[in-house]
């Protein structure tokens, strides 16, 4: 986990210096998460955190969550990772692995605060992976069906266009990041279920 190290201390020095407010919503996760720099006008009101770092695996959410999410003491808790997991080479049952000690974790250090997974999105540069994005969201989805106070939100169908691929507009020239209208879409779609997730 040492390759993280400079950006986790940094993520730790710019909290310190202005910390969140009591009570916001957390989000939680890699890229995806970090590169959403509308994220508090797209909820705007709502008092949302952006803890995401670069690279984040599911794994290293959960090496980290003592250091970058407890502190804040968050109402809620919005999780994107698992994508560069996968794309690492570990499988579908690695994620579900990380998932469980991640959910151990939340109410040992926050307590039953909601939980929502954004699941593994399709990517024109990860296509490759495809079976394993829906084998592990398959998973995912069955653990946390269990858990009262965790929820499962299915982005995937609507980032595929009719032919079954990812709409290529959702991302950036790399095919893995999105633009601007896949953070479009991602707001729709979590703002329709907010008494869920906030």
């Amino acid at each position: 986990m040492e390759w993280y190290e400079d950006e986790v201390r940094s993520m730790e020095r710019t909290r310190d210096a202005a910390p969140p407010p009591p009570g916001s919503v957390a989000f939680y996760g890699g890229s995806s998460i970090r590169l959403w720099s509308t994220l508090a006008a797209d909820f705007l009101g709502v008092g949302v955190m952006n803890i995401g770092f670069g690279g984040a695996t599911l794994e290293s959410c959960v090496y980290f969550f003592d250091r970058l999410v407890a502190p804040t003491r968050p109402r809620s808790l919005v999780v994107y990772a698992g994508d560069n997991d996968l794309g690492d080479g570990r499988s579908p049952e690695d994620v579900l692995a990380s998932l469980r000690a991640l959910l151990r974790k939340v109410p040992e250090r926050v307590g039953p605060i909601p939980f929502t997974f954004l699941s593994i999105k399709p990517s024109p540069a990860r296509w490759y992976l495809d079976e394993r994005i829906r084998r592990a969201n398959a998973m995912v989805r069955a653990e946390l069906d269990g858990r009262s106070w965790c929820h499962y939100l299915d982005l995937y169908p609507k980032m595929i266009d009719g032919d079954g691929r990812p709409r290529p507009e959702l991302y950036v020239e790399d095919g893995l990041h999105l633009s601007p209208a896949g953070y479009r879409l991602w707001t729709e779609i979590l703002s329709s279920h907010l008494d869920t997730i906030f």
